[in-house]
Order: C-alpha cells, then sequence, then structure tokens
C-alpha cells in the first residue's frame, strides 16, 4: 500500500509538472508562433517583451517532468522515447532555435529579421512536435517484452497530426490572450482580433480530438460512453462548453484577464478528459504506472528531493509573474 501511495503521489507531480509546462512555455510558444503576424517594430518588441522575464523559467517544468518521467517511471521513459525520437529531436531543436533568436534578436539588430523567423520557426516546430507525440501516445504504442516494438515513424498518424494542428492552435490562442492582457494599444487590438479567432480554431481541434480519441481503441470508447465511467467523463465537455462562452464574452466585453484565464481552464479541461481516457496507464493500453514505476526505495529517496525543489520552483516561478504583473511597452514592463 505505501509503494501504491507513492506511485500515485509521483505520478500526480509528473502530471503536475506537465500541466504546468504546458500552460505556461505554451503562452509564449504561442506568442512565437503568431511572431510573423505583428508588423516589425514596437508590436513584435512588446510581445516578446511581455515573456522576456519568464520563458526560460517556464521550461524548468520540462525538464522536471522529463526528468522524473525517467526516474520514477524508467519503464514508461524507455518505450515512450523510442517510438517518438523524431518528434523529440524535433522538440529540442526548436526550442533551442527559439531561445537562440530570442537572445540574438537583441544583440544582433542587423540580422533581426532572421532572428526573428527562427523564432517563428522554432516555435512552431517544437509545439507540433508536442502535439504529435501526445497523439502518437494516445493512438497507442506497439510494445513487446516490455520494450518498444513498433517502427521509426509509426507515430506519424492522422490522428497524431490532428493533435499537432490542435496544440498549435491552443498554444497560439494561449498567446494572444496573454497578450491581451500584458499589452496596449494597437498590439492589444490585434491580439484580441487574434484570440478570437484562434478561440474558434482551438474549439474545433478540441471537438475534433475529442470526437477522433473513442474510437482509437474500445477502452477509450467504454471510459467515455459506459457507466461509471460516462458520470466521470460527462462533466469535462459540459465545463469547456462553460469556459469556452465566458471566453468569447469576455473577449467581447473588453476584459483583459478573463480570456487568459479562461483559456488556462480550457487547457485543464482538456488535461481532465486525458486522465479520464488514460489512467492509470503510463504508457496507454500497455503499461500501467505501477508496472512501471522505480522500487519504493528509489521512490521515497526522490520524493524527498521533490518535497524540497517544488516548493522552492513554485516560489521563484509565482514571485517572478508577481513582480512582472503590469503591463509591458517596447522598453520592458512598466
Amino acid at each position: 500500500m505505501i509503494g501504491l501511495d507513492l506511485t500515485l503521489v509521483w505520478a500526480a507531480i509528473i502530471g503536475f509538472a506537465i500541466i504546468a509546462y504546458t500552460v505556461m512555455d505554451g503562452f509564449d510558444l504561442g506568442i512565437g508562433i503568431l511572431f510573423h503576424t505583428m508588423p516589425p517594430g514596437p508590436e513584435r518588441d512588446q510581445a516578446m517583451n511581455s515573456i522576456a522575464p519568464v520563458w526560460d523559467g517556464n521550461e524548468t517544468w520540462l525538464v522536471l517532468g522529463g526528468g522524473g518521467l525517467m526516474a520514477v517511471f524508467p519503464l514508461a521513459y524507455a518505450i515512450i522515447l523510442p517510438a517518438t525520437y523524431p518528434l523529440m529531436i524535433a522538440m529540442l531543436l526548436g526550442l533551442i532555435f527559439r531561445g537562440v533568436a530570442f537572445e540574438f534578436r537583441w544583440r544582433d539588430p542587423n540580422h533581426r529579421a532572421g532572428w526573428d523567423l527562427a523564432f517563428t520557426i522554432g516555435s512552431l516546430v517544437a509545439a507540433l512536435a508536442q502535439g504529435i507525440t501526445l497523439g502518437a501516445i494516445l493512438q497507442g504504442i506497439h510494445v513487446e517484452n516490455n520494450a518498444y516494438a513498433g517502427g521509426w515513424l509509426d507515430w506519424l498518424s492522422p490522428f497524431s497530426l490532428l493533435c499537432g494542428v490542435a496544440l498549435v492552435s491552443a498554444y497560439a490562442m494561449l498567446g494572444s490572450a496573454w497578450l491581451v492582457w500584458k499589452t496596449e494599444g494597437a498590439a492589444q487590438d490585434r491580439a484580441r482580433r487574434n484570440a478570437i479567432i484562434l478561440g474558434g480554431l482551438t474549439l474545433v481541434g478540441i471537438a475534433a480530438v475529442s470526437l477522433a480519441t473513442p474510437f482509437l481503441a474500445i477502452e477509450y470508447w467504454r471510459r467515455w460512453f459506459d457507466m461509471p465511467g460516462l458520470l466521470i467523463a460527462a462533466p469535462v465537455p459540459v465545463l469547456v462548453a462553460v469556459c469556452a462562452v465566458a471566453y468569447f464574452l469576455a473577449l467581447r466585453r473588453g476584459s483583459e484577464r478573463l480570456p487568459f484565464i479562461m483559456a488556462l481552464a480550457l487547457f485543464l479541461l482538456c488535461f481532465a478528459g486525458l486522465g479520464v481516457s488514460i489512467f492509470p496507464y503510463a504508457v496507454p493500453q500497455a503499461v500501467t504506472i505501477w508496472q512501471a514505476a522505480a522500487p519504493h526505495k528509489s521512490q521515497a529517496f526522490m520524493l524527498g528531493g521533490a518535497v524540497v525543489i517544488l516548493p522552492a520552483i513554485l516560489a521563484y516561478t509565482g514571485w517572478a509573474y508577481w513582480v512582472f504583473r503590469g503591463k509591458v511597452g517596447t522598453h520592458g514592463y512598466h
């Protein structure tokens, strides 16, 4: 029982890290995706300045989630990584391009157009790779004898591509909602228009993925449409509809913070739906979290470190967002 509890605790920690990364790094990836819809000059500078104090700290959660998966659920890590090698490589290269472009566009103004393009491409590639990875995991990984037994391109399918496009749209929606909150003037007006369009596209993506998922495996169908799973799953689409209405009303009424909050709520509800579909599997339909877990003593030892590290990360993240809580201009926050 003690071992079971630790496994659940670690599943919750890693799940939280993944959610935190997705929503925190999601809006700055979204800004990168939208970067070339903004005219060069003050609008791009405002967008970049709005994420400058927090973007690199946001990626702490990616390290925690990936490192935690390797350390606490090594079997799941050993199966998922070989199944998605091309996607992981593409994501990391995209993040590298984005990070380098972020720094050098200020220090090399003679080539700023090139760095801006690299920032956009890196953000788009990273977001697309993350969405396709999610789709590849959901559609199932071929496992034999606790090892990946599929091919190099098993991750590539219409469903995984649909998930990739949907996540790109969702990140862009989150980025535009962030800019509605953080910018002023023409930049905010453009962000508000983008947020309305991208909100609609994101809802279409959510609906398409949600409708396709139950047809991937009979277990998914049972969880969403058979009792008693229906009682757990039914509130999710209802709450998605409520948050979507609140999101668009907030944009129409000129609210600045509420659209971003509702966009975050949509992300959290999508994660809740994902949990309904796959829990308690670490590799859907193949390996449960308990089968994938490291020995109890290893989990206990690492949990001691997590008890110290997690509050520290939350503290400095919260402090950074509190310090830079105002509006941003072309020369930084004010």
